[in-house]
């Protein structure tokens, strides 16, 4: 799916996968070897995701229930965990692709089959 930043038209994600259950969730990214530009994963419910095991590091957008960005982990390396508990989901993207976008807390996202 495409992801699009409301504010400024920006394009996260040309072929973003949903991560709904229980299985893709719990898998997530640690099979890939890497997220190339474009790509990304959105997690829904989520409230906290990990790199434990990964052999990149992401960008990590929080959404809370209206898709409006509630906390931001850009650029999170191997080995870490980050937690939200007011977000409903998470989008998972290559590292870098918050800071190309300008993405910021309180932008809302489009999601789009």
């Amino acid at each position: 799916m495409r992801v699009t930043n409301q504010r400024n038209g920006a394009v996260l994600a040309t072929n973003a996968l949903k991560a709904n259950t229980g299985p893709t969730r719990r898998t997530g990214l640690l099979r890939h070897q890497s997220l190339p530009a474009g790509e990304g994963l959105w997690i829904v419910p989520c409230e906290g995701v990990h790199t434990i095991g990964m052999k990149f590091a992401i960008d990590v957008l929080y959404l809370d229930k209206k898709k409006k960005v509630v906390k931001m982990r850009p650029d999170m390396g191997k080995w870490r965990m980050s937690l939200c508990l007011r977000a409903r989901s998470v989008l998972e993207l290559p590292a870098g692709t918050v800071a190309a976008t300008a993405t910021a807390v309180g932008d809302v996202l489009e999601f789009e089959e």
